[in-house]
């Protein structure tokens, strides 16, 4: 074969058949990729949008790369049409022809000119600053237009999806927060008024600053994949919207928490009247067991039982006005916070009660303890024994008379219960302390 400078050997026949049907089919596919591009939805939204920030950088860039690659496209389809007539000429080309097919095929044939434009917008894509043609070959100029096709259509396909996902999203999460801001004016949660009006109105400004964004500057909302090669590769940024999402199901199940309290209102404050109610009788019982207990029993502590507390009985009043005044959004926190109160108050006033009669608990156990003794020993045949019913009638009369001195009358109780242990022959109970008689009792 000859030798052609420089595309390299002359091809012959079939060679060149092969490439222009390879190059035909890569024709082929390449008009329908720029076609497909030329009529995506993503593309004509940013013909016909207002953009701002990267989304504007990088589509000034897209377009100098899409009118770009129609110029070589345009070229690439001129070369390979003069290569396909040079080739139909007839049946079997001579070298002359097979020379000038393999120059063109092969060789750097294809001159595009570009425009300033393009050149100012995607310097890059020419050999050096201001020069506005450059040769290709046949192949290389594939592999450009595939470049500068990926890289269109990367920028185009996020942007789509992006406009896709996230102003429809914003848009139903709109529609709820406007449901939500109706519900919330109806039951007394607005601005300045209630935390959750203040959220709301925050909500809003930040979902239409968000879509506004969205639509204008739609690849700050774009996160790519790592190390997808794809066109399109990555998720739209759905951080900001996410978070709003949240903060509106978060004041949502609070107007749901108002909106109980509108409905069971009456019924938590009868509730609570009846807790307080109570916690007072209690407390009233406490007092008057005091009394009888500093009467009937000598010689011990009992704890002073405080007056029922003023201020809850003014937070229910309140809670009142607000109920009357459908003020829900003040007075669901405050029939939270008076719940507890008064079922602690309640708790406080029955372990005052405890404490108040704790010495007639103790006094009616040693009463019950000293009649078990007395019908064990009556079982047992000894109710008759004198010494038995001396320490019995000694006990009795401590513990049924007032005022009763618990410790002294607990010791009388032992000493009968170890004069019954002696009669009864059984072991002794221990001694609790104090002088002994002569029988080793304690006086």
């Amino acid at each position: 074969m000859g030798v052609t400078d420089p595309a390299g050997p002359v091809m012959d026949r079939d060679e060149v058949d092969r490439a222009l049907a390879r190059l035909g089919a890569e024709h082929e596919a390449i008009e329908t990729s720029l076609l497909a591009l030329q009529d995506h939805a993503g593309r004509r939204l940013l013909e016909g949008a207002e953009l701002t920030g990267i989304t504007k950088e990088r589509w000034a860039a897209a377009e100098a790369s899409i009118t770009l690659l129609w110029a070589y496209f345009d070229a690439y389809t001129d070369a390979l049409r003069s290569a396909q007539a040079i080739r139909s000429r007839r049946r079997w080309s001579s070298r002359e022809d097979l020379v000038e097919l393999t120059e063109l095929l092969r060789g750097e044939s294809v001159t595009v000119a570009g425009s300033t434009t393009a050149a100012a917008n995607a310097p890059t894509l020419l050999s050096a600053p201001g020069r506005l043609s450059r040769q290709f070959s046949l192949a290389a100029l594939v592999d450009l237009m595939n470049e500068l096709y990926a890289t269109s259509l990367d920028m185009v396909v996020a942007a789509d999806a992006v406009w896709s996902a996230l102003p429809a999203r914003i848009d139903l999460l709109a529609a709820e927060l406007q449901r939500t801001r109706t519900l919330a004016h109806s039951v007394g949660v607005r601005p300045g008024e209630h935390p959750s009006g203040d959220d709301l109105e925050r909500i809003t400004r930040t979902l239409t600053a968000l879509r506004e964004q969205v639509i204008s500057d739609p690849l700050a909302y774009w996160i790519p994949a790592q190390g997808s090669s794809a066109p399109g590769g990555g998720r739209p940024d759905t951080t900001v919207y996410d978070r709003e999402a949240r903060a509106l199901e978060e004041v949502r199940r609070e107007i749901d928490a108002v909106l109980t309290v509108r409905q069971d209102a009456e019924q938590r404050l009868v509730k609570l009247r009846d807790v307080l109610s109570r916690a007072d009788r209690t407390l009233a019982e406490a007092r008057n067991a005091r009394g009888e207990v500093l009467a009937k029993i000598a010689a011990t502590e009992v704890p002073v039982v405080s007056g029922p507390p003023t201020v809850l009985q003014e937070q229910l009043a309140t809670a009142a006005e607000y109920r009357r005044h459908a003020q829900w959004h003040r007075l669901s926190p405050l029939l939270e916070s008076l719940e507890q109160k008064a079922e602690d108050e309640l708790l406080r006033a029955r372990e005052s009660l405890t404490a108040v009669t704790a010495p007639l608990a103790v006094r009616a156990e040693l009463r019950g303890r000293l009649d078990a003794y007395k019908a064990k020993v009556a079982r047992l045949g000894y109710a008759e024994d004198p010494f038995l019913i001396e320490r019995y009638d000694a006990a009795r009369r401590m513990l049924w008379s007032a005022p009763c001195d618990l410790r002294v009358a607990e010791q009388a109780v032992l000493r009968y219960q170890q004069a019954a242990a002696e009669v009864l022959g059984a072991p002794r109970v221990p001694p609790q302390g104090g002088p002994q008689d002569g029988r080793g009792e304690t006086s």
